[in-house]
Formats: C-alpha cells, structure tokens, sequence
C-alpha cells in the first residue's frame, strides 16, 4: 500500500508540491501528452552520471554492453564519458560506427559471428575481437590471409560457475553455448592456439557469469576459479563481463558499481591476477535511468478474481516479464507518492494471454481509464528487445536534462511496418 519507493526512479526525478513527477527538469505527464504513449524517457544526465562511475571504477577497462539500450544517441554518449562500447552484432557495430564512435573503442562480442561481421569489423578496425570458438579462429586466420589486418583478440573462457540469477541469463556454466570451456582443457588449448596464430595478436582473457547477479560473491568466485589459469599466461587484460544486478522492486537493493569493482580488484589481487581488469555494465548504467510510460485504455474487474488494467504497450516493448517473469513496479506520475492500496494486473495490448507488464501491481484507488502509467527501471532490455508484434509500432526514446527533452529515436509510423515488404 506503500508510495512507489523512490530510489527506483532515476537521478533527476522530482516530485512536485502537487504530486507530479518530473524527471530531468520535465513534466512527466506533459512528456506523454507530447510525444505520446508508450514512451521511454530516459534521463540524460543519470545515464552519464553511471558511465563516469565505471570509468572511476574501472579506467580503460569500462565498456558500456551496447545490447542493454543502444541509439546512436546513447552511444555518442557513453563515448563522451570516457567508456568502450562491446557490440555483439553486426548491426550494433554498425549503430555504433554511425554514431561517430572510433572503431578502436569497439569490442565486438557474439557466439556465431559471421564472416560479413567479422569482415566489417576488421576492416573498419575494432579494438578488440572476443572470440568464441574455433570456427571463428578458422574465419578470421582465413580473413588474415586474404590480407586483413590480424585483430587483438580476447579469447572468452567459461568457468563453469553458475551465477545466482534467472537460467536463460546464465552465462558461465559449463552447459553453455558461449566460451570455451575451462574445466575440459578446452580453455586452454584456444589459447594456444590464439597465441602460436599470425592471425590474431593475443592480449587478454573474457569471462561472463550471468545478467543481473545481486550477489557479487558470484563474481568473486569467477576469479577464484579463473585464477590457476590466468595468472600463469602473464596476458595484459582480464575482462570479467558484466551482469551486475539492479533493484527493479520495492525491497530490493543492488550494489553499486564501485563496490562491485572493489570486490573484483580485491578477488584478482588475493589471486595473484596482475592484468589490468575490465568490465562491460550495461544494465547497471541504463536501467534505472528510465522509465515508461503508458496510457491505460481499460479497467475490467472480473469478479473473485483479478482487476485487468490494459495499457497500450506490453510485450513488445518489454518483454522481459514473459522471458524471465521479471517484475517491476507500476504507478501514476499524476500522484507519484500517492498510497497504492489497489493491487490490479497490468498487461498489454497483445493477443496474448501471457503478455503481462506488471503481475501484481499497486496503484492509487482513484486510477482511472486515460490515466498515464509508469513503470520505472525500464532502460535496459526494453527498447533495444521491442518487436513488432501484432503488428505494434515500436514506442519513441526521449533524453531530458535541464527541462528540456530530445527524441532519440522516433516513434515507428504505419508505413514504417510496411517498409521492407516487397
């Protein structure tokens, strides 16, 4: 029955004598009338406040993962703040490329990286290639020999350690379709061959555990288990991933950043691990810098049940509910600290009995049919998962600071579903 807790809204979020959210200076409710629903709004200065953090965490080692929200607008940023950007596709590189991101500060990540993605990446230049397995070394010893430059490579490793956090986001065991495996010799035998290759130029170890892991004991484990091979190689850099959890509920509380980096230099020093650390927050720097909003089109109470509350968004454009059955909050930004006694089930517009927003929400008693809807942490794995679903318009980005607000990315139209039809 509680108000919504306000550690969960971003930074720069204000609430007024009224009761009305701001956030970055604007009028949350007068965003939604202006641009319409749904909307992700995005504060601008949160966002660089989490990017400065890392590179104070993390130096040279701080790498943005691209996947957790990418535009060419949020890549120019977390450019200017000082931090790498790992792309794990071709079309990722090619956002971040467009947005005038030197391809020198890439990372280009993915299990199944093509031949044309491997290409375009050496030819424009990447700083570093984390390769996945031994089909890749055979593509880019092919690339080499057709005269491509040999790449810096990292070669990602799987520990075998299993990270505190939903399955479908567990990276690091040893049943995994990322790295080479640690336990079986395979680990090792890449990096031998990675290091006996003219093709590659080797300079580091990767590791990933998992996506937003609360518990940072995890990430110390990865390095205790990591140790025994990768203090002997003596290689310059030791990227232990990212995954690094964000409060998305009430009663919920994620570490920061800068303890998770304390807790990584502290694992790799009792270690003897001396290569400098890196570590690639993408959730950590965007989730909690947005939230969505939504207009409710209908109420329907179904008797001995549940109250329905349909919005016009839903899977679509966060489907992180129906893959891990994520939750997350939901309030009024009309009456941000009102009591929220009505517990109601928020979903979408889909044809689709699944497609749920918010299981058990919480709102005000007075919510009411046109109201505008906002559930907050919703910066990561939102925008950049959309689909088109039914045929849905994918919702418009908006960056606000200092009262003003700029569109990112603009809503999709109509004719933008019928644009790649033949």
């Amino acid at each position: 029955m509680t108000p919504l807790p306000h550690h969960l809204l971003p930074d720069n979020a204000a609430v007024g004598a009224d009761g009305r959210l701001a956030i970055g200076g604007c009028d949350v409710v007068e965003l939604a009338r202006r641009f319409g629903t749904p909307l992700f709004v995005y504060d601008e200065e949160h966002l660089r406040a989490r990017c400065r953090e890392a590179v104070a965490a993390f130096g040279e080692g701080a790498t943005y993962a691209a996947k957790a929200f990418l535009c060419r607008a949020m890549a120019r940023l977390v450019h200017e703040e000082g931090m790498a950007l790992d792309v794990a596709s071709g079309g990722e590189l090619h956002v971040a490329l467009a947005a005038g991101v030197p391809a020198e500060r890439l990372v280009l990540h993915g299990n199944n990286k093509s031949t044309t993605e491997l290409t375009t990446a050496l030819d424009a230049g990447v700083g570093r290639v984390v390769v996945d397995s031994h089909d890749e070394l055979d593509r880019i010893e092919g690339l080499v020999a057709a005269g491509a430059a040999p790449p810096r490579v990292l070669v990602r490793v799987t520990p075998g350690v299993e990270a505190h956090t939903h399955v479908y986001v567990q990276t690091g065991q040893a049943d995994s379709k990322f790295g080479f495996g640690l336990a079986a010799g395979v680990a090792r035998a890449a990096v031998e061959r990675v290091a006996a290759s003219p093709a590659m130029d080797l300079v580091g170890i990767h590791a990933h555990i998992g996506s937003n892991v609360f518990v940072l004991s995890s990430f110390a484990q990865a390095v205790e288990v990591l140790a025994d091979f990768v203090a002997p190689l003596g290689l310059p850099e030791l990227v232990l991933g990212g995954g690094l959890g964000v409060a998305y509920v009430a009663g919920e509380q994620a570490p920061t950043i800068a303890e998770w980096a304390t807790v990584l230099a502290k694992a790799c020093a009792d270690a003897g691990i001396s290569a400098r650390i890196g570590a690639e927050p993408g959730r950590a720097i965007a989730a909690g810098a947005a939230v969505t909003l939504y207009t409710v089109g209908t109420i329907k109470e179904v008797d001995g049940i549940r109250t329905y509350v349909a919005v016009d968004g839903g899977m679509s454009d966060n489907p992180r509910p129906v893959l891990y059955g994520s939750g997350y909050e939901a309030f009024l930004p009309r009456a941000t600290d009102a009591e929220r006694p009505r517990v109601v089930r928020v979903v979408g517009k889909h044809c689709e009995s699944g497609d749920v927003v918010v299981a058990d929400a919480r709102l005000p008693v007075d919510l009411a049919v046109g109201d505008v809807l906002a559930t907050p942490v919703t910066g990561a794995y939102g925008h950049s998962m959309a689909s088109n679903y039914n045929k849905v318009t994918r919702p418009a980005v908006v960056f606000v600071a200092g009262g003003d607000a700029q569109v990112v990315v603009r809503r999709e139209t109509l004719d933008d579903l019928l644009a790649l039809d033949t």
